[in-house]
């Protein structure tokens, strides 16, 4: 079978790592990267450390509107598709990569398989809610990660092609918690285990709002620990364009740091008191490790993370963010709601019960 893999974000890279191992080892393979995140730190360094093959092709598409950025991967994405004429489309998450790679192989009738699947906020301001509710109806085979994932499809009256697989990114935490070098990690920030608080702001609901972002940053100088906060492009240049740089500078308790590579965010939010994100995927990384998160967001599509008492939702409200991190604990039971870190290989075998070997 001839798969073709369309990535553009750095999660998208995490994910794809051990399914492109698995693919590979029984069908060919050809990666697409669209250029959706084209820094170094939130791109090449991600296929090099994780060991993803180098992209057959790089679209370079970069920045823009959601529109405009998801229009121009289309054609590009389209031509592609024609040139290669592969058996099924590959996709993942949430992004505009995703839409555009759905949408362009839904159009020329060839079957998309959609790794995270099923997935809701139920907020249908999200850009990513959006793509993820487009993607699952205009896909073939439905790659759930959980239970209530299913759930939602069903009760959208998605019922064929759906595969409970497990979440691929336990499959790249596990393999690389084991070769994350930790102690140097940790001296190079310098932190002790335990002593500190990790950080990302990368969604445009809260990178791009002034007020919510400072409401971010006035709670991070609160939370009585320092804060590593490896900040996304966008937010550092936002941070700067809303006057905000001086009151993260002058915290101190706020630590700014580059984009971390894949093994120095394992190392760092292993370690860390807690976890406060926007991030979906860092969500479900901290309940890996055992590690209390709070949501910077109003709703989270891994329900199972709240449920459990790992997860507090605190949106960008100050005082809410102080006082979620202020509760924090680590509940008794973790139960391994996310699968058994094999996820790639049931991928694997979705895709070909679907849609042939």
């Amino acid at each position: 079978m001839k798969v073709v893999t369309i990535v553009g974000a750095r999660p998208q890279f995490i994910k794809a790592a051990p399914v492109c191992r698995s693919l590979r080892v029984h069908h060919e393979e050809v990666l697409v990267h669209t250029g959706q995140h084209y820094d170094r730190a939130m791109s090449e360094v991600f296929f090099e450390e994780l060991g993803i093959p180098a992209p057959d092709f790089n679209l370079a598409v970069g920045s823009g509107s959601h529109g405009r950025q998801t229009g121009e991967m289309l054609g590009l994405i389209e031509d592609l598709l024609v040139e290669q004429a592969p058996d099924c489309v590959l996709v993942y998450g949430d992004t505009n990569t995703t839409l555009a790679g759905a949408l362009a192989a839904a159009k020329l009738e060839i079957p998309v398989a959609h790794v995270e699947a099923g997935l809701r906020s139920f907020d249908r301001s999200m850009p990513e809610e959006v793509n993820r509710v487009v993607t699952d109806h205009l896909s073939a085979v439905l790659l759930c990660p959980t239970a209530a994932s299913i759930a939602n499809l069903a009760a959208e009256g998605i019922t064929i092609g759906v595969e409970l697989v497990g979440d691929v990114m336990l499959d790249t935490a596990r393999r690389y918690a084991e070769t994350a070098s930790h102690a140097d990690t940790l001296a190079r920030f310098g932190v002790e285990p335990g002593g500190y608080f990790l950080a990302t702001v990368h969604r445009a609901g809260n990178s791009d709002d002034p007020e919510r972002l400072a409401a971010i940053v006035r709670a991070f100088a609160r939370v009585g620990k320092p804060v590593v906060w490896p900040v996304h492009p966008r937010t550092a240049k936002n941070l700067a364009a809303f006057g905000l740089a001086d009151l993260v500078a002058s915290s101190g308790l706020i630590r700014t740091v580059e984009p971390a590579s894949y093994g120095e965010t394992v190392a760092l939010l292993s370690n860390a008191a807690g976890l406060l994100t926007d991030s979906g995927g860092m969500q479900k990384e901290a309940y890996f490790f055992g590690v209390p998160c709070v949501t910077l967001r109003d709703e989270t599509e891994w329900v199972e993370t709240v449920e459990l008492g790992w997860n507090r939702l605190a949106g960008a409200d100050e005082a809410r963010i102080v006082a979620a991190v202020a509760s924090l604990d680590r509940p008794a039971q973790r139960p391994p709601v996310y699968g058994d870190g094999h996820a790639a290989e049931a991928v694997v075998a979705a895709i070909e019960k679907h849609l042939g070997a």
